[in-house]
């Protein structure tokens, strides 16, 4: 295969890593905006989490059949494909007038932007000798934690200074160069979709995915707020989540052409490492939920503080996963690596769990490092210890499900989170009004102050009581969320020390170089 040179390498380099940064960009600029958006679709907090949850069902339902599609349809035409979806459905993010309508085209831009990853990391190694490959995994390295660290400070800049659409507006120009650009310059592979003929899609199998997920996150995001299992729905949820589950584990396991290989699960050291994943997942997303929501609520920092509080420790994995990753290839074990990760996780989550309402932007600087050391610390490692009681052609399967397991465990954590953070905060409220009474000399002096203030700013003596009462019906209730948000940075904690004695069970087998390089070079392709 003849590979580029000169100035098209230079546009083939820029226009994957474009493509890839626009992908995690996704996933994290909507997170500092939810305020924004909440309050222009006129949607509870609660039910706005669906637009992040939207984009990762995405993820896992299309990460595990990148593979699979690019070889279907052929690379080119498929990233291309995908590329275009992402535009447009970014567009119509951004032209949105309610929630679910938003919820609905965040979910087609996560069909499209959950391809662009690993198809713009094979593009990209495919541009460079195989000894020259380590310097295109740095290029691409620097555009993972690029993507995940801007998003934030990108989309508080744009709420601040322009509107909430503009954060899903700003795709449009960037695909179309990039559209351009790959028409122009990438090739396509040879041999690119000729085996099409002889491949089958596992139609039934994608449906009871979705389904299954489906199912599951609904049950989840909306059980609370629905009486659990008194509501005739969230019956029939629990019904199609149990039910999806059993035909696509049954379904998978009879069809020639699964779209996911759950035969791997009968290795053990991968099912353990699945379940750290799918926490490991967990601990990511929820955490980068609720900070943003609770600084910006709670501690009054703007979209554009909130990114940038978020920015600035993440650079630190910059210089972490290739440390890590090098250690790794070196032969050195993941579990300490795993087991340094969960204990950092766990003293991140308590210290988040005591996090004041008058803290500024750098005050959350230490608690927000920790967090990115534990990510560091377990996500790389994690991929190579699922893989490694795997065969040498089941790397990519494994690695690609790891992928789609993490995934899942962040749409699910956010679900978790969300309910938790709305029950703990109705408890809250309840024990706090039980405190506003007559006969409370605090309540009684704190009512009248008001009272006085209102009657000196606004002359309505006769309604003085009345807005009293609603200033502190106001600050109940967001002392109550302030509350129920610190509890749910302790969740994260208690769930990682429940989980932590397990990972002493893990076994990690023996690689020579060999079986390392494979393993490394099947993390570089696959998503």
């Amino acid at each position: 295969m003849e590979r580029p040179q000169g100035f098209a390498k230079f546009i083939i380099v820029i226009t994957t890593i474009t493509a890839a940064v626009m992908e995690l960009l996704d996933t994290t600029i909507v997170n500092v905006a939810l305020n924004q958006i909440s309050g222009a679709l006129g949607a509870t907090i609660e039910d706005i989490a669906w637009v992040i949850t939207s984009y990762a069902i995405a993820n896992v339902v299309i990460i595990p059949m990148t593979g699979f599609l690019g070889e279907y349809f052929g690379r080119k035409n498929y990233y291309l494909g995908s590329m275009i979806l992402f535009g447009i459905a970014s567009y119509f993010c951004g032209m949105s007038e309610t929630l679910w309508e938003l919820v609905f085209w965040r979910f087609i831009q996560g069909i499209g932007g959950g391809a662009l990853l690993s198809t713009s990391q094979a593009i990209l190694f495919d541009a460079f000798e195989p000894e020259d490959r380590p310097m295109a995994s740095g290029f691409f390295g620097m555009g993972i934690i690029l993507g995940p660290s801007l998003g934030p400070v990108l989309g508080g800049y744009l709420v601040d200074n322009f509107h909430w659409s503009d954060i899903f507006l700003v795709n449009i120009p960037i695909c179309v160069i990039a559209v351009i650009l790959t028409l122009v310059y990438i090739d396509r592979k040879e041999g690119e979709g000729a085996n099409r003929k002889n491949m089958a899609i596992d139609y039934l199998g994608i449906l009871l995915l979705m389904v299954t997920v489906g199912g599951l996150q609904f049950m989840l995001e909306k059980g609370e707020s629905e009486d659990w299992f008194d509501s005739r729905l969230i019956n029939i949820c629990a019904f199609l989540f149990v039910g999806g589950l059993a035909a696509f584990i049954y379904r998978e396991l009879h069809t020639k052409s699964p779209v996911v290989n759950i035969r791997i699960f009968q290795n053990q050291t991968f099912t353990m490492s699945s379940i750290f994943t799918l926490v490991g997942g967990f601990g990511l997303f929820t955490s980068v939920f609720v900070y943003p929501i609770m600084v910006q609520r709670i501690n009054g920092l703007t979209p554009t503080e909130t990114g940038l509080s978020l920015m600035v420790p993440t650079f630190l994995g910059v210089f972490l996963f290739p440390v890590i990753g090098r250690a790794l290839s070196k032969g050195a074990k993941p579990l300490p690596f795993m087991v340094f990760g969960i204990l950092i996780y766990i003293v991140f989550g308590f210290i988040g769990g005591e996090s004041t309402s008058d803290m500024g932007r750098w005050d959350f600087f230490p608690m927000q490092m920790l967090r990115v050391i534990g990510v560091s610390c377990l996500q790389m490692p994690l991929i190579n210890q699922a893989v490694a009681g795997l065969k040498p052609q089941e790397y990519a399967s494994g690695i690609s499900l790891t992928n789609m397991i993490r995934q899942l465990g962040g749409a699910f954590g956010i679900a978790v989170a969300n309910n938790y953070a709305t029950t703990r905060a109705a408890q809250h409220r309840s024990d706090l009004l039980a405190n506003v009474t007559a006969e409370n000399p605090l309540f009684q002096q704190r009512f009248q102050g008001i009272a006085q203030s209102m009657a000196q700013k606004t002359g309505e003596i006769a309604r003085a009581g009345e807005m009293a009462y609603k200033q502190i019906d106001m600050a109940v209730t967001k002392q109550a969320y302030y509350l129920a948000y610190l509890d749910t940075f302790r969740l994260v904690s208690i769930i990682f020390i429940l989980i932590f004695p397990f990972v002493f069970l893990i076994r990690t087998p023996k690689k020579d170089k060999k079986d390392i390089e494979k393993i490394l070079k099947a993390s570089e392709e696959a998503h």
